[in-house]
This record gives C-alpha cells, structure tokens and sequence, in this order.
C-alpha cells in the first residue's frame, strides 16, 4: 500500500456504509488486450473475490493481519480490513477469457480482446 491508496465507501444493504480501501492498479493495453495489476496486500488467496457481471469488473479482498499473541500494534499502516474497485469494461473485451494470478500481493488479470475487435492482417493477392 502506498499514499496513492484512497479509501472509499461501499454501501452495504445491512450494515450501512462500509469504508474500504481503492488499492493502486496500473492498466496496460496492447492489441490483443489488456493487462490489469493490483495491489494487494495483506490479501490472503482465499480472501480474494473477483466478479465480472455484464460489463463490470470487481475486486475485492480482505486484508488478513495477525497480531502474534500478547502483543499489541502500536502503530498500523492498513487500519480498513478491505480492498474495493470497480471498472467498467469496454465491450471489445471478451470477459469469458478473463485470466487472473495471484503472487506475492499482486493480482495480475489478463482479458483478451474478443476476436471481432482485435486486429487482423489482411492478404492482397496479386491478379
């Protein structure tokens, strides 16, 4: 987590209002899609959930952080047990083909292009 790292709300059905954290995410695109990396850490695999619902994306984790036992932090860097964030995808992403990796606090996800959107090589024939 850095200083770029906003804290945003999320409303909950139940419970009101949750704050949660926005983690930092770069975004590549190529021309066969696009590459997002997020920041995570803390996150546990099995606290991470990803959901891709008609054109949205979202991630969300909950941070896992064990004090050892008869000790008391005295200073905490995450103080929000959850991470939050929303993309709107375009719709020339093929969501169906949604790869993701999970190393060392990083989420790496990978969507392709769907193949009417990506670019394609055209072969002139000589008459």
């Amino acid at each position: 987590m850095n200083d770029k790292t906003d804290v945003s709300r999320k409303e909950e059905s139940t419970a009101g209002t949750q704050a949660t954290l926005t983690p930092p995410v770069d975004v590549f695109e190529d021309a066969t899609g696009i590459t997002l990396l997020a920041d995570l850490p803390g996150v546990p695999k099995d606290a991470l959930h990803l959901h891709v619902e008609a054109e949205t994306l979202t991630i969300e984790g909950e941070v896992a952080l064990e004090v050892p036992e008869g000790m008391e932090a005295t200073h905490a860097e995450v103080s929000l047990p959850r991470y939050r964030r929303v993309f709107t995808l375009s719709r020339e992403l093929d969501t169906d083909q949604v790869s993701a990796e999970f190393r060392n606090g990083v989420l790496t996800l990978r969507i392709p292009k769907a193949q009417h959107a990506q670019p394609r090589r055209i072969e002139v024939e000589v008459a």
